[in-house]
């Protein structure tokens, strides 16, 4: 059975990205949200934004803790999901699809190539 995320990659600090030319989407994996637990709040990060690879860039606060999520890759940010401002419970349901972050055009597409592949970040997930 082929992987359904073959187009999606992760970080090892729970980020999935997704790439459409030079225009990543970014949000936080649905792992990441059930350690959170129910979303309160989002801060995003300011269009225009140029931002580095591992550079905490937007902040999920819950019930239970505050944490910032990073740019998995470098460059700027072009595209933020306000919905998810507005109400971020959408996270918790669709963490992966309706709940993503934000969208950046990336400096150097190759480096989303180095990111872990659905078989590589579930074997992660299992080393926890």
């Amino acid at each position: 059975m082929a992987s359904k995320n073959a187009d999606k990659r992760y970080t090892k600090d729970h980020e999935w990205v997704t790439l459409d030319g030079d225009i990543a989407t970014v949000g936080i994996t649905d792992h990441a949200q059930e350690q959170l637990g129910e979303l309160v709040f989002i801060e995003l990060p300011a269009l225009e934004r140029v931002i580095a690879a591992s550079e905490a860039c937007a902040v999920v606060e819950s019930v239970k803790a505050a944490s910032d999520v990073y740019a998995p890759l470098a460059g700027k940010i072009v595209e933020t999901n306000d919905t998810i401002v507005e109400d971020p419970s959408i996270v918790n349901s669709d963490a992966e699809g309706e709940g993503w972050f934000f969208r950046m055009e990336l400096d150097n597409t190759d480096d989303f190539e180095a990111l872990m592949d659905q078989d590589a970040y579930d074997e992660f997930l299992e080393s926890l």
